[in-house]
Formats: C-alpha cells, structure tokens, sequence
C-alpha cells in the first residue's frame, strides 16, 4: 500500500515523502515549518493528483526529465526525482496519481 511519510529535518522543519507500495519514492515535499503544514501539503497532494494539468514537465539543466505538481493556486507542492527518459517521466506521474489519493499517512 502506498503511503506519505513525514520526517522532521535537523532544521526543524517537516516533509514528506510518496513511497509507492514497492516503498520507492514518487513525490517529495519542500519544508513546512509546522506538522500540520506538512498534513495540509499531503492533502493537497492527494487533491490535486487527481488533474494532470497540475503536472508541471520540466527538463533540468543537466538534461534529465522531472515533475512538479502544483496545487490549484500554482504552488508547488510535490516535487519528483529525476529521471533519464521522458517516458519514465511519464510513469512517475502515473505512478502518482494511482498511489497519492488513497495513500495513508506515517509520522
């Protein structure tokens, strides 16, 4: 089954991150500085990976494919891995919307 799992970083501030059920990272967070800050992020994840127009495609400097996923007001709150193909790209956010609405959450 697939969960979000929240961490607490040495800075103080929380993230979170989408393990599919095989436990490989799909999304990770940016920082929150409070736990519920990091909840309400998850619940924009699991809102907002319902609309592939939220997908953001992007190409880094280094030429490897990843994603972002935005919430309704343009935020970031998802951030992919990087990945060596457009078609693995594809498959992260495929991966994401299957797994993140449904997903329970581990503190």
């Amino acid at each position: 089954m697939s969960k979000f799992v929240i961490k607490q970083m040495r800075n103080g501030q929380f993230y979170f991150t989408l393990r599919a059920a095989n436990s490989e990272i799909i999304l990770t967070s940016e920082g929150y500085t409070s736990k519920q800050g990091c909840i309400n992020g998850i619940n924009s994840v699991k809102t907002n990976a319902t609309f592939d127009g939220r997908f953001v495609r992007l190409t880094s400097s280094n030429g490897k494919f990843y994603f972002n996923l935005k919430s309704q007001n343009g935020a970031i709150v998802g951030t992919s891995e990087m990945y060596s193909t457009i078609q693995s790209r594809e498959n992260g956010i495929e991966s994401v919307k299957r797994n993140a609405p449904n997903a329970s959450i581990q503190e």
